[in-house]
């Protein structure tokens, strides 16, 4: 098992754009190269980014693809409320949707800390043991 595998927050990112795919499934053929693509695409930016980073060779690496990650997530929430604007998904849908959204940024914001704590414990003298 690779160690982004293991993580809380790869983990449902990665179950999260299955739900993404199905919704995007019922949206019009008109979209098929609008929000289909853009919804899909930043949601799969989101794991595939924690992938990436973790698969780096530096917590400062891992970092910058945290916040490419957080970036697609941020997209994708405004990706979903136009759709609801658009009424191509309902407001239940959008608002449980966006909740997930919440949960997978929570978990990325947790982790890019500490990231960022580690970083500050190795470039500190004060932190050496």
């Amino acid at each position: 098992m690779r160690p982004h595998e293991k993580l809380k927050v790869w983990q449902l990112s990665v179950a999260f754009v299955s739900r993404l795919y199905a919704l995007t499934a019922k949206f019009p053929d008109a979209e098929r190269y609008g929000l289909i693509s853009q919804i899909r695409r930043a949601g799969i930016s989101i794991p595939a980014n924690i992938a990436e980073g973790a698969a780096r060779g530096s917590d400062a690496d891992y970092l910058r693809f945290l916040r490419i990650s957080r970036g697609s997530l941020s997209e994708l929430e405004t990706l979903l409320l136009i759709a609801k604007n658009l009424r191509l998904i309902g407001e239940a849908d959008c608002s449980s949707l966006l909740k997930e959204c919440e949960a997978i940024g929570s978990l990325i914001e947790g982790l890019a800390r500490r990231l960022k704590a580690s970083l500050i414990s190795e470039e500190d003298p004060a932190y050496e043991t």
